[in-house]
């Protein structure tokens, strides 16, 4: 495994595990997926994961309660990362919530501590003001924040005094926004932007087709599984197959590792299963040439899904069938 280089209490894995999918049904994982996410928690910590991610708001709070008991006696080892749903988080609030977060995963300090979203209407100068209380007393190691833009990260840390260490975005090859400003910010000023849905929700895997779309109530709401945007995206999937080959892996692991080149990135990518969690983790060691990098860039580019208000219509004919 490798580390973000930073100097931080604990090392942080370039790969960590996402468990959004840990007590949540609409993922269709099946009804014993809650007692092999216990066998992917020990399976990445025996892979030397060290960043593991949660928030109170996944299946409202059973995956905090499942992460932690997982972890058991290898909390302390590792970077346990939660977020507080920003339903007005004004210091008091984020404080309680911090410490009913805290006793679902079974810690004494939450090492990282994220604002899951932006409030639109509450300033970050209350928010913050919680956080760092949280700091002072030792509840919270480190503070991220999660959907950010540039200038509210930068403001957010402002209102805290300190630094605030994350950034969680959507970041993929097909979701590259934040290698306009949010990475370089990172790399520049000592920061970390973490990568959730770094496979665009298994769109990178290569897995779907127009004829083969996925289950699960989460990825039929994701206009990238539009029939029409599976067929648009076959270039992008055999480009990523053509690398893959190369380096005898999978275009997931090509699809991270893409990311991970980036030195302040680390990618949470959630797993169905014990195999997944350990194909993930081995995508940290791939190193693609410059020629590689440059050609999956391209094919990224050349995809246009159809998003937004243009996509509407098509989800509700996929859902409904009409």
């Amino acid at each position: 495994m490798r580390f973000v280089p930073l100097d931080t209490p604990k090392p942080i894995s370039k790969i960590g595990l996402g468990t959004w999918q840990f007590g949540s049904k609409e993922w269709g994982y099946g009804p014993d997926y809650e007692h092999r996410a216990a066998d992917i928690v020990r399976r990445a910590l025996d892979l030397g994961v060290t960043l593991f991610d949660t928030a109170e708001i996944y299946g409202f709070g059973r995956s905090e309660r499942i992460l932690g008991e997982a972890l058991g006696e290898d909390r302390a080892k590792v970077v346990v990362a939660s977020k507080v749903f920003p339903v007005l988080p004004i210091a008091p609030v984020v404080q309680q919530r911090a410490v009913a977060s805290a006793a679902r995963l079974g810690v004494t300090s939450i090492d990282l501590y994220q604002v899951h979203q932006p409030n639109p209407v509450v300033a970050d100068t209350t928010t913050m003001r919680g956080m760092r209380a949280l700091q002072d007393v030792g509840l919270v190691g480190e503070v991220g924040v999660s959907n950010y833009n540039l200038r509210r990260w930068r403001f957010a840390e402002a209102a805290l005094g300190r630094r605030v260490l994350s950034n969680q975005v959507r970041y993929s090859m097909i979701d590259r926004g934040p290698e306009e400003d949010l990475i370089p910010y990172a790399e520049q000023a000592g920061r970390i932007v973490i990568a959730y849905s770094p496979l665009a929700q298994g769109f990178l895997s290569g897995r779907y087709d127009a004829k083969n779309p996925p289950s699960g109530a989460v990825r039929r709401a994701n206009p990238y599984f539009l029939p029409e945007n599976l067929e648009r995206g076959a270039q992008l999937i055999e480009a990523l197959r053509g690398v893959a080959d190369a380096h005898d892996a999978t275009p997931s692991q090509i699809a991270l590792a893409y990311l991970l080149r980036q030195p302040n990135v680390v990618a949470i990518p959630g797993a169905s299963s014990v195999e997944q969690m350990e194909r993930n983790a081995a995508a940290a060691e791939i190193d693609l040439t410059d020629d590689e990098y440059a050609a999956l860039a391209a094919a990224a580019r050349q995809f246009r899904p159809v998003t937004g208000l243009a996509a509407l219509p098509k989800l509700i004919r996929a859902r409904t069938g009409k």
